[in-house]
C-alpha cells in the first residue's frame, strides 16, 4: 500500500514518511511541484495511493504579505489541483491546516472546529481557502495544528525551539512576545495522531471532517522560550515583549489555543501536554543543536 505525502521534506511531511516507512511515496520540490496541475494528476496516476496527505504549504508567514500570490498558489489553488486528482482516483486527502485561521477575538475558551473562523493576513487567508477547497472532496480531513518543532536529529528543521537555542548560545538578551497564547506541538506527536485518523492504526479511518491536532494546555511564546532554556540549562535573559512591540509584517492571533477533545473521542494516541513535548524532545535531544 501507499500513502502520498506531498511536502516530505518538511518537518511534518518528513516525519510521516519516517512513520510510513516503505508504504510513503515522498512527493517534494523539484521533481513534484503542486502548481503544476498536469504533473500532479500523472505523478498520482501513476503512484494510485491509499491517501494522499498534503503537507506542502506557503508557510512564510511575514513574506506571504509581500507574495501573496506565491501563498495562494501553494496554499489554495493547489489544494483544488489535489482534491482534481484524488476525484479521480477516489481517494482521501488529508490537508494540513493551521490555528492561524482563529486570528479574531477569543471566545474564552479553546476554539472548537465548528467555531467561525477569522483569518487575518494573506497566510492565514489563504489556508483556509485551502480547508475550503479540500473540503470540496467528499473523502477529506482537514487538521488543525500549532508551532510544529520537529525531532532534535531533524537537521535540516528550522522552528521556534531551535532557533532559541541558536540565539540563546549567542549570549544576548532576547524579547519574545508574551501575549499570543496557543500550543506548540512536537512533530512526532501530531504525525501519529494524523496516521491515525487516516486509518493506518487497527480502527479504520475517522469520520471525515476537520480536526483539532495539537499537544494539550496552553502557553505563551515567551513562557515557551523559557521552558526551553530550562530544559537546556542556559542562563538566557528572556524579556517579555507584546505583539505590537514585535512589529511583524503578518498579524499574529492573540490567541489560537485549539480544543482537540473531537479528535480524542475517537480513542486515537493520547497528545501529551506541551510540557511532556518538550521534555521528551530534550530527551531525545542528541550532542549540540545546531
Amino acid at each position: 500500500m501507499t500513502i502520498a505525502v506531498t511536502g516530505s521534506s518538511g518537518q511534518l511531511g518528513g516525519e510521516l514518511c519516517r512513520q510510513l516507512g516503505d508504504e510513503a511515496a515522498r512527493l517534494d520540490l523539484p521533481a513534484f511541484n503542486l502548481t503544476d496541475a498536469a504533473g500532479v494528476a500523472a505523478a498520482l496516476a501513476r503512484l494510485r495511493p491509499e491517501a494522499v496527505i498534503n503537507c506542502a504549504a506557503y508557510t512564510q508567514v511575514d513574506r506571504a504579505e509581500q507574495e501573496p500570490e506565491a501563498a495562494w498558489a501553494v496554499n489554495a489553488a493547489a489544494v483544488g489541483v489535489l482534491v482534481r486528482a484524488c476525484g479521480e482516483l477516489d481517494c482521501p486527502l488529508v490537508q494540513i491546516s493551521t490555528d492561524y485561521v482563529f486570528g479574531g477575538t477569543s471566545v474564552g475558551r479553546p476554539w472548537r472546529e465548528d467555531d467561525p473562523t477569522a483569518p487575518q493576513g494573506v497566510y492565514a487567508r489563504s489556508k483556509l481557502a485551502g480547508e475550503q477547497a479540500a473540503a470540496q472532496h467528499a473523502r477529506h480531513w482537514v487538521v488543525r495544528t500549532c508551532g510544529l518543532y520537529a525531532r532534535p536529529n531533524d537537521r535540516g528543521a528550522t522552528h521556534f525551539v531551535r532557533t532559541m537555542l541558536r540565539l540563546g548560545r549567542e549570549g544576548k538578551p532576547l524579547r519574545v512576545v508574551r501575549d499570543q497564547h496557543c500550543t506548540p506541538s512536537y512533530v512526532p506527536h501530531v504525525a501519529r495522531a494524523v496516521l491515525f485518523l487516516a486509518g493506518r492504526a487497527d480502527g479504520g479511518p475517522a469520520p471525515w471532517g476537520v480536526y483539532h491536532v495539537t499537544n494539550g494546555g496552553a502557553t505563551t511564546w515567551f513562557d515557551f522560550a523559557c521552558a526551553v532554556f530550562r530544559h537546556a540549562g542556559m542562563d538566557v535573559r528572556v524579556e517579555p515583549i507584546t505583539t505590537a512591540e514585535y512589529a511583524a509584517a503578518a498579524p499574529r492571533p492573540a490567541y489560537s489555543v485549539l480544543d482537540t477533545a473531537r479528535y480524542h473521542r475517537l480513542g486515537g494516541p493520547t497528545m501529551p501536554s506541551w510540557e511532556a513535548a518538550l521534555a521528551e524532545f530534550f530527551a531525545e535531544r542528541e550532542g549540540d543543536d545546531r
